[in-house]
């Protein structure tokens, strides 16, 4: 098989809140341009929206987006109406609130918990629909998140959001989420070689409730938003040469492999990349491989929380 005809099956599905989701998704951060937010040029929309559909085609059923993902032409949310309603019945699409950015594509000062539900009714507006599948809260270093959690939850009980996830949190932060409503997923930054405590602790955690990780920059790395890093470890080069695979296919294969709960949504504004992502799901690396890397990993050492 080539990466052309592997298709999102090969890695795997999870439950989300009822709903069966393959285990390597779409982050539409990328959709709108050369970089994520106001970083870069803006894409070219008929490409954006062929990327959308090829995912799909490819069993794609997790889309991960926000409001806030645009650039001066472009927004992820806009195109993914455009290419995708009416939405597929087992589609998810995920979606953030709390960071804000203006018109100009500045960020802003976060949301307060009053501000959440026009967040929320922003991202219904752009996707054409009357209920969001689901709703990360994504913390802004605010020590508690229960105030901005609770309104989310209230949002659920509006039926305006199915189900609740949280973003760039502690085991702290999870725990006190779970006191106010169901959580369904966790969404933190967590790849090869960025290794951050909290992290590391919730990854354990997810896994022994039966809660989605959903890590971003999983293929990144150091490039974050700005695009694919192209500095590897010698471990990655080693293992991705015995595999005939690229660096970027080993760091998801890595990702996935640290436990059957974890997700990948790499995002791409290129049919081809978007391709190569999907097939890496079907990557499966030796217990030496892993070891290889598991080790690599570790020696980086601890990265501060953001």
């Amino acid at each position: 098989m080539t990466s052309e005809t592997i298709t999102a099956n090969a890695a795997g599905t999870w439950d989300i809140g009822g709903l069966t989701v393959g285990r390597v998704g779409f982050g539409a951060m990328r959709l709108t341009g050369s970089a994520a937010f106001h970083l870069g040029t803006p894409s070219e929309r008929g490409r954006s929206i062929a990327v959308l559909r090829r995912a799909v085609e490819l069993g794609v059923n997790h889309i991960d987006t926000a409001a806030f993902y645009f650039s001066a032409l472009r927004s992820a949310n806009e195109l993914i109406n455009s290419a995708l309603s009416p939405y597929p019945d087992d589609l998810l699409i995920a979606t953030k609130v709390g960071p804000f950015r203006d018109w100009s594509g500045e960020w802003g000062t976060s949301a307060r918990p009053e501000d959440l539900r026009g967040h929320v009714e922003e991202n219904l507006r752009q996707l054409g629909r009357d209920h969001l599948d689901l709703v990360y809260l994504r913390r802004m270093r605010q020590e508690s998140i229960a105030e901005h959690f609770g309104a989310l939850a209230e949002l659920r009980t509006a039926g305006l959001v199915r189900h609740l996830g949280v973003s760039d949190v502690e085991p702290r932060h999870l725990a006190e989420a779970q006191a106010i409503a169901p959580v369904v997923s966790v969404q933190n930054r967590y790849g090869f070689g960025h290794h951050a405590p909290a992290t590391e602790e919730l990854l354990r955690v997810c896994g022994e409730q039966g809660v989605a990780f959903v890590p971003f920059f999983a293929i990144a790395g150091d490039g974050g938003a700005r695009g694919a890093s192209t500095a590897h470890d010698e471990a990655l080069l080693t293992v991705a040469h015995a595999h005939g695979a690229s660096p970027a296919a080993v760091r998801l294969a890595w990702t996935l492999a640290q436990g059957p709960h974890v997700l990948a949504i790499p995002g791409t504004g290129d049919p081809a990349h978007l391709a190569e992502n999907v097939a890496a799901g079907a990557l499966r690396l030796t217990a030496e491989d892993l070891d290889r890397l598991n080790t690599a990993h570790r020696a980086t050492g601890g990265t501060p929380e953001s």
